[in-house]
């Protein structure tokens, strides 16, 4: 099978994701294998997709769908399992729910769903495919024909030999524990946590006790949102319009563009969590 851009669903301004109106999509051919994607967001400045995997299954590479891109990505397991691989280097990584796997340009990568779950993963990916990052970039970079899945370096060696592993991985596994933590300075009941941050790319997740009324935030990036748990309002702060606000539920995405005011409020009666991709910027410049 030819290789076959993803499609790119834009927006011309904020805008609410409703999972029942997510893009999907197939990836992949026989070799590689077929994955199951839901495709939220892919602008000129940020990727965002939930890609699914039945248990025991999962994807690899083809000639025609090669996994090695010129982006940074941040994986974050919603459900089930997975066992990301490099194939090149043999790095095997076990990732659990709520865990997210994170790395750089240059990097192969094959997954799996381990166990008998289905294995559900929220990608951000940045720069994103519209800048020529995916496919078309894959397709310059030397071919891996056999893939390895252990690093046979440390066989002899382990644990003495896991800083060293730790370091010369291109593949980081991010817990809770790895989160760098902030707290709303107007409202103590929101909580964001980054899970990682590069100048391409900064993904994390928000905390909202019910109640809690986040700050107005503006980024130097487009802004990728997918909720997983509770209820979010999204209030659009425009200083030269009238207030536009939206309601989301678990699964829902939203879209926001770069230098929108915004902030985001849980006025149900049980905790509000959801992810984020912001890029290229967090921070607005300046």
């Amino acid at each position: 099978m030819a290789y076959k851009s993803s499609p790119r669903p834009v927006f011309d301004g904020p805008a609410p994701i409703p999972y029942s109106r997510v893009t999907r999509h197939v990836w992949g051919d026989a070799a590689a294998g077929l994955v199951d994607d839901w495709i939220y967001v892919s602008s000129d400045k940020i990727h965002q997709l939930v890609f699914g995997v039945p248990p025991g299954d999962g994807f690899r590479h083809s000639e025609s769908f090669r996994t090695v891109f010129a982006a940074d990505e941040v994986l974050t397991v919603l459900m089930g399992t997975m066992v990301i691989c490099n194939p090149e280097t043999g790095e095997t990584h076990l990732v659990h729910k709520g865990e997210s796997a994170f790395f750089q340009k240059d990097t192969w990568h094959h997954a799996f769903a381990w166990g008998a779950e289905e294995l559900r993963v929220l990608e951000y990916f940045a720069p994103p495919p519209s800048t020529g990052s995916s496919g078309k970039y894959a397709a310059t970079r030397p071919y891996v024909a056999t893939s390895r899945y252990e690093r046979r370096e440390f066989i002899g060696n382990w644990p003495a030999g896991q800083a060293e592993a730790t370091e010369t991985a291109k593949i980081r596994v991010l817990r809770e524990a790895d989160t760098l933590w902030a707290l709303d300075q107007s409202d103590p009941r929101v909580l964001t946590g980054i899970t990682a941050s590069t100048d391409q790319l900064t993904a994390g997740r928000v905390r909202i006790t019910p109640g809690g009324k986040s700050e107005t935030k503006v980024h130097g990036g487009a802004l990728g949102m997918y909720v997983l748990a509770g209820r979010v309002n999204i209030l659009i702060d425009d200083p030269e319009a009238s207030p536009v606000w939206f309601e989301l539920h678990p699964q829902d995405g939203f879209y926001i563009p770069e230098g929108t005011r915004y902030r985001a409020f849980n006025m149900g009666g049980e905790p509000a969590e959801y992810l984020f991709g912001v890029a290229p910027l967090y921070h607005p410049k300046g």
